[in-house]
């Protein structure tokens, strides 16, 4: 069973539909109670990275989340949701994050306009577990006006440009997170998802 974290900043049922469609459980927790006997985790998320951390926050899901990555389990944050597993949000201020991984969240340079909004390729820099199958240059969508700097390089799974070559996959053991929607990529973000439900189904 993956379980679906809702802190009211996601699109929780189409990644959930998308999930079914592959043909793997999937629930959304209301609550970090419901954390328990999930085989692997998404963190989806839309909006503003404070904001966001905030809701986690109130809803006491920073310490179990933190318990379950630590534990050693599938974990995968999408859109926002990738830029909140790093240390420092740099919207509005700087903000700490999950710190799951090691840098920080920034805005695109001036003069390009945000956000970077629909269809992008992905560059892949090695093969991983997340993108078995999908062929270098697919598309994917995008939206967002801030993007990862991680400190670790070789946490850098793939890339795409928009005016800078920016991180689009990042992933370290456990933790991954991708910076456009798979759900609302097809066919090769259900490949995406559908790698990281087996993947949680081999653990």
């Amino acid at each position: 069973m993956i379980g679906i974290v809702d802190y009211g900043r996601g699109n929780l049922r189409s990644v959930q539909k998308a999930l079914a469609k592959l043909g793997f459980q999937a629930e959304i927790m209301a609550s970090p109670k419901e954390i328990e006997g999930k085989g692997g985790i998404i963190l989806p998320g839309v909006g503003a990275f404070a904001d966001a951390m905030a809701a986690l926050r109130r809803g006491d899901w920073i310490s179990p989340l933190t318990e379950y990555v630590r534990a050693g389990k599938p974990f995968l944050g999408i859109c926002l949701g990738m830029q909140l597993l790093f240390e420092i949000g740099e919207e509005h201020g700087e903000h700490p994050g999950l710190g799951f991984l090691q840098g920080k969240v920034v805005k695109f340079p001036p003069g390009l306009k945000v956000p970077h909004m629909g269809w992008n390729t992905l560059n892949i820099l090695y093969p991983n577990i997340i993108c078995s199958g999908i062929p270098n240059g697919s598309y994917f969508y995008f939206v967002h006006s801030y993007y990862a700097q991680p400190l670790d390089k070789e946490c850098i799974a793939a890339t795409s440009d928009y005016g800078v070559t920016f991180p689009a996959l990042v992933g370290r053991d456990n933790v991954w997170g991708a910076q456009f929607h798979p759900e609302k990529s097809s066919p090769w973000g259900l490949t995406m998802l559908k790698n990281f439900g087996k993947w949680v189904v081999s653990k």
